[in-house]
């Protein structure tokens, strides 16, 4: 095949009454030309060896020439249609041996040698319809004036063509194994593991070769030209995970697959974030994500909904050539969510509940007798929980619940309620809930808004420190417990203490300080002090305070980390 560098009638050179032979690819010119990219650019030239990307409007066909010189030539040509349907033909027709001057030496003007060569319509040797990626090979062909014409008929879109006259030494693209499928191996709620048969251009011919994986909800891609044009500029690529850590999709926050994100905001396979850089115009987000991976063969895509279906896509990439074949892809679903089991509230009782990271408990409380009100009591022992309580199917209440919350609904004869809760994101949830129809049944302490515990700094000694806190309107039980911490000690350690719903129970009997009662009518002179005595100078001491209820339940302040003098 001849690289041509210039339109086609530059190529031809002016005929004689001998047609001058086109010469043969020059290697060291072929590979300085197509490392210019520009040459090729809006050109009507297909190069031999190189992979060429260019664009169709719709219903506007677009021709490519090449010229092959000498008969029996092996050929290839690879059509790569990306993000739409592709109508083309590859046809050649004979260059003209004589020029029509009857032996006289003189060439034949330019545009006659054209008429000459293009006029007529080639022989058609090879057409095809449709978004598959598809291929020419002759093992032979004849020389000739090669055309190759390429039309969309549904929209606008992109293309990829190769051609080349050395197919066996060339191979730009790896090569398929014998079974070219992906296998799920494994299938959980929100896990799919999968796994392929390596190339053999990487396990045989020992060339680059990583694989990519795209994952999406709609369809499998057969391109992956197809899986980039579909991409926004921004989410083309993304980092390969460490060694040893499989992509999480949804760590990204983004796979689109986050049901809450709109477009260019926090992403969840796909929240938008950082990861996948600024939104571009007004673009709807595409639920569609591609990493590539390295050299592995298995690998598991995990952070997905239960019970939906997802499309997964295998590309091996030679990473010399940045050309890619693709594997037959498969699909999936998920399982389905567990069922959850309904935890039954007896009246007046509290119950302890357990919820894991991102997850969700449901409890039910069908009250006996007929009732005026019914109160939910409940006390979130570490982070905030999301509680949301319906009636006979009606929503009445959803609220976020920090600490101790009580909340007072309207009652309904034989009225059912379903008490959904949910924990957090940041860990395990952990609380107490206390449903009754009798008001005064309240086996929570009431708290202030503030449970901070307050160290007066120039009250404090070798051996002592002074501290305040807020109470309520409510007369209720307060005990203090200190412990000796190391000087390290820090606000991380302190944070994995912080659970409200350990009581004074949990602590040893040598920590304790003292017990109280106290309360005020006056809310804002509901403050008390205590002075903490025998104490060694110059260690750190965490101190925490207790309110207990009257039904015996008790909660606790926040931790406060104090530390006496070393001199005196």
């Amino acid at each position: 095949m001849l690289l041509l560098r210039c339109p086609l009638l530059l190529l031809l050179l002016p005929l004689s009454s001998r047609m001058q032979k086109l010469p043969t690819r020059d290697e060291e010119l072929f590979q300085m030309q197509i490392r210019d990219k520009a040459f090729f650019h809006d050109s009507s030239v297909i190069p031999d060896g190189a992979e060429i990307s260019s664009y169709l409007f719709r219903d506007t066909p677009k021709r490519y020439f090449f010229v092959v010189e000498e008969d029996n030539t092996p050929l290839a040509v690879t059509v790569t249609p990306c993000d739409a349907p592709l109508e083309w033909k590859l046809s050649v027709q004979e260059l003209p041996e004589e020029a029509s001057g009857e032996g006289s030496g003189e060439p034949e003007p330019l545009e006659q040698q054209k008429q000459q060569i293009t006029s007529e319509e080639g022989t058609e040797l090879f057409s095809y319809k449709g978004n598959d990626v598809e291929y020419f090979v002759s093992s032979s062909s004849p020389s000739g004036l090669y055309q190759l014409d390429l039309l969309s008929t549904e929209k606008d879109t992109h293309f990829k063509v190769y051609a080349t006259t050395t197919p066996e030494s060339d191979q730009p693209y790896p090569e398929l194994p014998y079974d070219p499928r992906i296998d799920v191996t494994s299938l959980g709620r929100t896990t799919v593991t999968l796994a392929w048969k390596p190339s053999p251009t990487a396990s045989l011919l020992k060339q680059p070769i990583q694989y990519c994986i795209v994952i999406n909800k709609e369809h499998n891609f057969k391109s992956l030209c197809a899986v980039e044009a579909k991409l926004s500029s921004d989410d083309a690529f993304m980092m390969a995970p460490k060694p040893g850590l499989d992509f999480s999709p949804f760590d990204f926050a983004h796979f689109g697959f986050a049901s809450d994100s709109n477009a260019g905001k926090e992403r969840g396979f796909l929240k938008s974030s950082s990861k996948f850089g600024r939104q571009t115009y007004s673009k709807p987000r595409v639920d569609l994500h591609k990493v590539c991976i390295g050299n592995k063969n298995i690998f598991t895509v995990s952070d997905l909904k239960p019970d939906t279906q997802y499309y997964f896509d295998m590309f091996a990439v030679n990473t010399n050539t940045n050309m890619s074949t693709a594997y037959v892809g498969t699909f999936a679903r998920t399982k389905e969510e567990a069922k959850q089991k309904t935890v039954e509230l007896k009246d007046g009782k509290v119950t302890d509940v357990f919820i894991k990271r991102k997850g969700a408990k449901f409890l039910r409380f069908a009250p006996v007798s007929s009732h005026q009100k019914v109160t939910f009591s409940v006390h979130s022992c570490l982070d905030a929980v999301q509680i949301q309580v319906r009636r006979d199917g009606k929503l009445l209440l959803s609220q976020n619940v920090e600490g101790v919350r009580q909340f007072q609904l309207r009652g309904k004869a034989k009225a059912k309620y379903l008490i959904r809760l949910k924990g957090s994101k940041k860990g395990a949830s952990v609380l107490k809930i206390l449903a009754t129809t009798r008001p005064n049944k309240q086996s929570f302490p009431s708290l202030p808004e503030d449970t901070r515990i307050k160290a007066f700094d120039k009250l404090r000694t070798c051996s002592s420190v002074t501290v305040a806190w807020l109470g309520t309107q409510e007369r209720n039980k307060f005990c203090i417990y200190k412990k000796e911490v190391d000087d390290n000690y820090n606000e991380e350690q302190k944070k994995r203490e912080q659970n409200q719903c350990l009581g004074p129970d949990t602590r040893k009997k040598s920590e304790k300080v003292l017990c109280k009662y106290f309360h005020s009518q006056n809310i804002q002179k509901a403050v008390t002090t205590e002075t903490i005595r025998g104490l060694q100078s110059g260690k750190s001491y965490l101190l925490d305070v207790y309110v207990i209820g009257h039904g015996g339940h008790s909660v606790k302040y926040q931790s406060k980390l104090v530390k006496t003098r070393k001199f005196c």
